[in-house]
């Protein structure tokens, strides 16, 4: 078995993490059309090298010969801005038809003793191959910020520990987790003030981009004098004032709207 060849072995697990990463970007970008906001910062995911697949079932205790029993060979990684997203993205992943969940965990309202948290789901994710369909098992973790950075310190200590981290470590990287779903609730309790704040600079840098691109649109369709005034104009604002922002934008979208459409009959 250990003649097997691992890198064909692999290629299912790439194409799922592949697929499965495109699928979780697009429902980020939907969910913020449509509410200005996404639970879903940003999306990752890997497949885990040979020595690790057989190092997870020699811990597991499966044979090589059903090493595809190994449910995280494919790995997707959510992360989140603030816990409350996380029970969002879960809902969203239990939803879901194009995937089964064989597996849940909840390691943020029960912590491991190490002090990890996370969401983890093992789910049934069906490929299509040159052979046919083919179902993968792979691993769902949903994590914070600030669960990442303390989970990330931590795996490094167990890979140079080999699992056995000294004790005087392993008591601090227990204070640090607590010190990090801290920072997680107080996040929390001033969620609106931040989501308020980066909605607002979000609707900024979008109406720059449209004030800009329709000045340089005016510009190449020859009313360059008609530019130059909404520059000078738009040169003149407050940044800070959004709303002066958002009218200055709305009106040159709607006289390049006028010059498009030439003079009324």
């Amino acid at each position: 078995m250990y003649g097997r060849d691992w890198e064909t072995f692999l290629i299912p697990y790439e194409q799922a993490v592949e697929e499965l990463k495109v699928k979780l970007r697009s429902l980020r970008s939907e969910l913020k059309r449509r509410e200005e906001y996404t639970p879903i910062e940003f999306v990752t995911g890997r497949v885990k090298k040979v020595s690790s697949v057989i190092e997870k079932a020699k811990i597991l205790n499966i044979s090589l010969e059903e090493v595809e029993k190994v449910p995280d060979i494919a790995g997707l990684r959510i992360m989140c801005q603030f816990v409350e997203d996380m029970h969002r993205v879960a809902e969203h992943i239990r939803n879901r038809k194009d995937m089964v969940v064989v597996e849940e965990r909840d390691y943020v309202t029960n912590r491991k003793p190490s002090g990890y948290r996370s969401y983890h789901f093992i789910v049934k994710y069906p490929i299509q191959t040159a052979d046919g369909e083919l179902e993968l098992l792979a691993e769902i973790q949903i994590r914070t910020l600030a669960m990442n950075f303390w989970a990330t310190i931590e795996h490094s200590l167990n890979y140079k520990y080999r699992g056995n981290i000294p004790t005087n470590v392993r008591k601090r990287l227990v204070s640090a987790a607590e010190a990090s779903f801290q920072l997680d609730n107080e996040m929390s309790v001033i969620r609106e003030e931040i989501l308020e704040a980066q909605i607002l600079f979000e609707t900024k840098s979008n109406t720059v981009e449209d004030i800009l691109r329709d000045m340089e649109k005016l510009i190449l369709s020859g009313h360059v004098e008609l530019a130059a005034e909404f520059h000078q104009r738009f040169h003149d604002l407050q940044f800070e004032d959004i709303e002066k922002l958002v009218e200055l934008a709305e009106e040159i979208k709607e006289k390049l709207q006028q010059l498009q459409d030439g003079p009324s009959v």
